[in-house]
């Protein structure tokens, strides 16, 4: 089977419907793609039952495990094995969540079949390019928030109503959780990396009206499933992972959401276990802690970009800022300490009155823009530091 070649869906669908399912569960599956890197959005390995005809390249085994995620929720929840039925069920659930406000049916009118449309929508999940933010840098990486699909999925198949708004307050919080983890640890650039990673793989939470302060208490109290609330805890661990040590501080912060998420310690130790001994196994392998692979070049992509938009508006910007007296020390005090959260709203509001004024900086005014700002408020002291020099923070 060739997940990059037309009809691979239809050959794949008869290698699953004889899988069987009788030592099978929710729990199991959720196991099975932890142990495979998908539920962590890390696509390193397929599940052991799938026969390749070539190594598989980063987005086919997202692909092709985000397929049989599907699939075998749908199998688990409905108790079919009927492959028109999950093609069809599919459709539906996508056509329902229409992720980021895009059909995913206009992009699949031009195949004849279902299973070849489907082809396409699956592609569509896969990869992060296609939005304006990610087109005008030119970035295409793989989506690292695969697995949210498959929650969303099996609450949709139990008849949730709401499902959009279950699939913004999963995202939302998944990404609060794992702000608040950095905020536990002395952050590295592996750090940052995973955090862009994941923001840019948000489909259902818009980053240009939307902000994570780290916050996950109350919105823990909205009703989470237990596979949802150990996905929120894996995705912690998975934060908090760096050089295989996780200190003091930051298991006292697991433990602190394990309990939130009313989770018992060892259940919370298993986690932290689980993630540490992944890594250890596949730290040769996993994208973002390579410094030659996508994720990472996706990121200094930004970056170079960013300083690129700095220099080219230097005197218009330091003209901006002679006149933001408060702005200008607030930028510097953020270099030597942590912002209020009301210290950060002001300076994001009032960056974005400076770009509203330059039109070449409307780059961050864009959905998903709202990622650069951390890049832009980092870059611009170390980049014109003449308008710093009366404002430095001792």
């Amino acid at each position: 089977m060739n997940p990059s070649a037309s009809g691979w869906i239809n050959k794949f669908g008869h290698v699953l419907k004889e899988e069987p399912l009788e030592r099978m569960n929710s729990e199991t599956l959720y196991n099975q793609l932890k142990e495979i890197g998908f539920v962590y959005g890390i696509h390193l390995d397929v599940f052991p039952f799938v026969n390749v005809e070539h190594r598989l390249t980063e987005d086919e085994v997202a692909k092709i495990n985000l397929f049989v995620a599907l699939y075998l929720t749908f199998r688990l929840e409905r108790k079919q094995v009927e492959f028109s039925d999950f093609v069809e069920t599919v459709f539906d659930y996508y056509k329902t969540l229409e992720v980021g406000n895009i059909s995913f049916l206009s992009k699949i009118l031009s195949a004849k079949h279902t299973d070849s449309q489907l082809e396409k929508l699956i592609d569509s999940r896969i990869y992060l390019g296609g939005n304006t933010f990610n087109r005008a840098f030119g970035n295409s990486i793989t989506n690292s928030l695969l697995f949210v699909d498959v929650l969303i999925f099996k609450a949709y198949l139990r008849g949730e109503s709401s499902i959009v708004e279950h699939a913004k307050r999963l995202e939302y919080v998944t990404m609060n959780i794992a702000y608040h983890a950095l905020n536990a640890k002395e952050t590295s650039k592996n750090d940052a990396k995973l955090i862009q990673l994941l923001a840019s793989s948000l489909s259902f939470v818009d980053l240009s009206t939307e902000e994570f302060d780290g916050t996950y208490g109350d919105l823990l109290e909205q009703n989470f499933t237990y596979e949802e609330k150990n996905y929120f805890l894996d995705m912690a661990c998975l934060t908090i992972w760096e050089d295989k040590l996780i200190d003091f501080t930051e298991s006292d912060y697991i433990f602190e959401l394990g309990t939130y998420l009313g989770k018992e310690e060892k259940e919370v130790k298993s986690a932290l276990d689980f993630v540490v001994d992944f890594f250890d196994k596949n730290k040769n392998r996993i994208g973002y802690l390579s410094e030659k692979n996508v994720a990472f070049q996706f990121y200094q992509g930004m970056s170079k970009n960013v300083s690129k938009l700095i220099l080219r508006n230097s005197k218009r910007l330091k003209k901006e800022l002679a006149e933001s007296k408060e702005l200008v020390s607030l930028l510097s005090k953020s270099a030597v300490k942590d912002l209020s959260p009301d210290e950060k709203k002001k300076v994001q509001n009032q960056l974005l009155d400076i770009f509203k004024t330059i039109p070449s900086l409307a780059i961050f005014m864009l959905p998903g823009g709202a990622i650069l700002l951390p890049i832009f408020i980092k870059l611009i002291p170390k980049l014109l530091p003449s308008a710093f020099d009366d404002n430095r923070v001792e």
